[in-house]
């Protein structure tokens, strides 16, 4: 599976607890308000947030993955796969 060149990059902020676990390979899901219109193939890109500033880590890749099952209204979790990471 690849991603979407038609679709955009969402940029979404990740507080260090939950980019961590992303971060060492053991959370592969998010969940998140649908404000953007997530889609299958939509590239991600994860940027840890410390609350106050970026912290230069951030992974990239593409959803795998979508559903709104169970999930409050408005709010959809997503799996995706890492392409890459950035250490900044």
């Amino acid at each position: 599976m690849h991603t979407n060149p038609q679709r955009p990059k969402h940029s979404l902020k990740s507080i260090p607890v939950f980019f961590q676990v992303c971060w060492v390979g053991d959370k592969g899901f998010e969940i998140r308000k649908n404000d953007r219109d997530f889609q299958e193939r939509d590239e991600i890109e994860l940027c840890e947030w410390d609350g106050l500033n970026f912290t230069g880590r951030e992974i990239h890749g593409f959803i795998r993955y979508l559903t709104q099952f169970q999930q409050k209204e408005g709010f959809v979790v997503f799996a995706f796969e890492q392409t890459h990471r950035v250490d900044n």
